[in-house]
């Protein structure tokens, strides 16, 4: 739990003051669209039948209203979250609960809108409790860890949004309207949202009000709770079951509006609201105050803006910071450095011939993704002579390979650098913050070759690595320090992502392909290049095979052997920098190959770095260029790209080796 407060003012204060921000900038935005007078009588009816009044009446008041309205009840969900599970990260978005609700709208808009006409809240009620469900599941054996608790919301939000990004794949043109949506858009032409929306918020406070006094025992452990006569599964179901219902209600109008319910939760904690009711009170107040705020600034500034930005987005790219200020301030298993991680599987007598079965067995996966697959007379054996179709087979084989190897070999290096065995460089948000680094250059530098694009995702990992140094130094590199690290900088890739693809910018659908880990775009010269790379990048990797034996051990061990630490660790952290953002450039930024990889080696008793290292490349590359042809051949002719099916793969280890952690 949180375990300082801010001498700041008390969360009423801090509310009246937000609230009177909030009120100039209604007066302001009336006096300059319509004037005051006709901008608020056309709160009740449409002034005059003028242009300026029914904007204002069907478009402007409709959406302050909503926007007061979805802060409230995100912030009120978030409350509840974080007192049944003692967690102050909990929220309906790290806990997979808005991208779950957003996946089960838009699975049913496509396959069963009549289900809607049942109410939009039960579609998307359902999918977070699913989401929610699964989240509990993975985290159940740990009782709840706030560290397990959240890494389980992180997968599964990455699991959701991969699944959302392959029906946005495979059905663009009909849900080309819910990107903006999904996103997190207020718009609003009417007020139907409104008077769907405030019965719903309306009720969950009543019931949350009403729940007072029994969750305000959750604040006593377990025992004590029990003593006092309260059944805490059915006190538990209740809350969450309110707070998952209230989200979902919000998510089904305006779509996934980020951290809202992590931020104002926290905010009146530290503001010195102590007691359930109330953060419950003041939070509600804090989460309206702060979504209609956010919502008007953007609209003030919308004019100078080169595209449109869902609020939903704008608030995940500010509470990624917030996040990122709370994590020092957790506390959770100690600050002691991280040991050396558990043994996974038996060191092999001789890796060099496991080694060598290997690449046997990724060759002859190459040749089948290279000469079998469907066509449109069904499935054919190609002959190698055959260039009408292996001209379009051999980049992506080579590209897949390429960023197998890559990945495969960064996360080696992050695993052994931090000894933390659910450490890679999707789940530590290098690969999110490559990614950033890589849509700001494709849309902000005209016709940017692969040269920048390189630079600019070396950056942007660079970057990313600096960050994750400067948080965790004090703290010994603490594994869960660094997993909570990546949570946030992945928030924010989410934020980036949401606006860029919401903007309605043709290189979008490019854009859409390649976070999904697709190499169809993929020539033969780039494909040449990457795994011209891959190769050499690896190979530059075997030089620091002892420094990667040595560094588990612990900074005093290194320093005792005459390691020179901070210098081994740059040198490292360059290199992690460099394949992760030439593997981003060709697969996207969430295959989890970086995972899944070095811990498959270690299964084949690759134990040693000198052999860890290649035994991941090669698992990596056979593991990308199966994902690659399982992709082309599931669903053919549609296509699953490559990134995403690894990801699904990767996402679902991740899942089993939380239960390690």
């Amino acid at each position: 739990m949180v375990t300082r407060s801010l001498p700041s003012p008390a969360p009423g204060r801090l509310c009246l003051l937000l609230a009177v921000a909030l009120l100039a900038l209604v007066l302001a935005a009336l006096q300059s669209q319509a004037g005051l007078v006709e901008g608020l009588a056309a709160l009740f009816r449409p002034s005059g039948q003028t242009a300026s009044g029914l904007l204002l009446h069907y478009g402007w008041w409709p959406r302050l209203s909503i926007a007061l309205l979805a802060g409230g009840g995100l912030a009120l969900a978030g409350v509840l979250m974080q007192q049944v599970l003692r967690n102050p990260l909990a929220a309906p978005t790290t806990l997979g609960v808005a991208s779950g609700a957003n996946l089960a709208l838009m699975a049913v808009t496509l396959m069963a809108p009549g289900l809607l006409v049942l109410g939009r809240e039960w579609v998307a009620l359902l999918g977070g409790g699913l989401t929610m469900g699964l989240v509990f599941l993975l985290a159940w054996r740990r009782g709840l860890a706030p560290m397990v608790v959240v890494l389980a919301g992180l997968v599964v939000n990455l699991y959701a949004g991969a699944l959302a990004m392959a029906l946005l794949l495979f059905h663009q043109e009909a849900l080309k309207g819910l990107l903006i949506w999904g996103a997190g858009s207020l718009s609003q032409s009417g007020w139907d949202g409104v008077a769907f929306l405030w019965p719903r918020v309306a009720v969950g406070a009543l019931l949350a009000w009403l729940l007072l006094r029994p969750l305000a025992v959750l604040d006593l452990d377990d025992a004590s709770a029990r003593s006092l006569g309260v059944s805490l599964k059915h006190l538990r179901l209740a809350g969450l079951g309110l707070g998952v219902f209230i989200t979902g209600c919000v998510v089904s109008v305006v779509g996934v509006i980020g951290f809202i319910g992590l931020a104002a939760p926290n905010i009146v904690r530290l503001a010195g609201a102590r007691r359930l009711g109330q953060r419950l009170l003041w939070s509600t107040l804090l989460g309206a105050l702060l979504l209609a705020s956010t919502d008007l600034l953007l609209q003030r500034f919308s004019g100078a803006l080169p595209t449109l930005i869902p609020t939903g987005a704008t608030t995940a790219a500010l509470g990624a910071p917030l996040l990122l200020w709370l994590i020092p301030r957790l506390k959770l298993t100690g600050d002691q450095p991280p040991g050396r991680p558990q043994a996974i599987g038996h060191r092999h007598p001789a890796p060099g011939r496991r080694a060598a079965w290997l690449a046997m067995l990724l060759s002859l996966a190459a040749l089948v993704a290279l000469l079998v697959g469907q066509t449109a007379s069904g499935w054919q054996w190609l002959s190698i002579s055959d260039w009408s179709l292996l001209e379009w087979r051999l980049p992506r084989l080579l590209a897949a390979a390429g960023s197998g190897v890559m990945l495969a070999v960064a996360g080696t290096i992050v695993q052994r650098l931090s000894a933390n065995p659910m450490a890679s460089p999707e789940v530590l948000g290098i690969s999110g913050g490559s990614a950033i680094a890589l849509m700001g250059a494709i849309f902000l530098l005209p016709s940017p070759g692969n040269l920048a694009l390189v630079s600019a995702g070396t950056l942007g990992a660079l970057c990313t690595l600096a960050l994750l140094v400067i948080l965790n130094r004090r703290s010994g590199f603490l594994p869960e320090r660094l997993l909570l690290t990546g949570v946030a900088v992945t928030a924010l890739f989410d934020a980036v992502r949401g606006i860029v693809l919401s903007g309605g910018d043709p290189r979008g659908q490019q854009v859409i392909a390649w976070l999904s880990g697709s190499t169809y775009y993929v020539d033969l010269n780039s494909a040449v290049i990457v795994a011209g790379l891959a190769v050499a990048l690896a190979l530059a990797a075997q030089p620091f095979a002892r420094w990667l034996d040595i560094l588990p051990l612990g900074a005093a061990t290194a320093r005792a052997l005459g390691m020179r630490l901070d210098r081994a660790r740059l040198a490292l952290l360059l290199l992690v920098a460099l394949l992760t953002a030439c593997a981003t450039l060709v697969v996207g930024p969430l295959s989890f190959i970086g995972l899944l990889a070095p811990h498959m080696a270690r299964l084949l008793g690759f134990s040693r770095a000198r052999m860890h290292l290649p035994g991941a490349a090669l698992v990596g590359a056979l593991l990308m260029v199966l994902a690659d042809w399982l992709g082309r051949q599931w669903l053919f002719p549609q296509e699953i790209p490559a990134g995403l099916v690894a990801s699904l793969l990767g996402g679902a280890y991740f899942m089993w080796g939380l239960r390690r952690l």
